[in-house]
């Protein structure tokens, strides 16, 4: 999700909620203590310089119960990130503590925020000899790009 989505899901809600992908919603008095952008320079196993930004949100919860982080308040930080730290539509990467720090994606579900797994990968297949993953299909999934009709001289 980028940072004008949920801008906008944000000028709509009432309450802000997030889900973990267990199920499980972060606990309600949770505080988002950062709002930044992470930039990630890096060389990748085939020798590609690559340049990776992205909106980070930090998600923590504290023993006081009575805290609730309004949706406006969350527009205010976020706008007030974007003037002060120059930050872009960025996608939206959220950091939230559980055994150890996580980071996820984030999606809405018309009701609340959804964290979402995120994978490693290799970003470079070709040069590591993986090989990439061919599409199966099955014969009756196949169909000829041209046709013959008797008689019409193509065969």
């Amino acid at each position: 999700m980028k940072l004008s989505t949920i801008k906008k899901h944000l000028e709509e809600l009432n309450v802000i909620a997030f889900e973990l992908p267990n199920g499980d919603l972060v606990p309600n008095h949770f505080h988002v203590t950062e709002v930044g952008k992470v930039t990630k320079n890096f060389i990748d196993c085939g020798g590609t310089v690559r340049n990776e930004e992205v909106v980070n949100f930090q998600l923590w919860s504290a023993n006081d119960y009575d805290h609730r982080l309004h949706p406006e308040k969350l527009l205010d930080i976020i706008t007030l990130s974007e003037k002060i730290l120059g930050i872009e539509d960025l996608e939206i990467e959220v950091e939230y503590q559980g055994d150890t720090i996580g980071k996820f994606g984030l999606e809405f579900n018309g009701s609340h925020f959804l964290l979402t797994s995120k994978q490693t990968d290799c970003l470079a297949k070709d040069n590591c000899g993986i090989p990439v993953k061919k599409e199966k299909k099955s014969l009756s999934q196949l169909t000829a790009t041209t046709t013959c009709a008797p008689g019409s001289g193509c065969c």
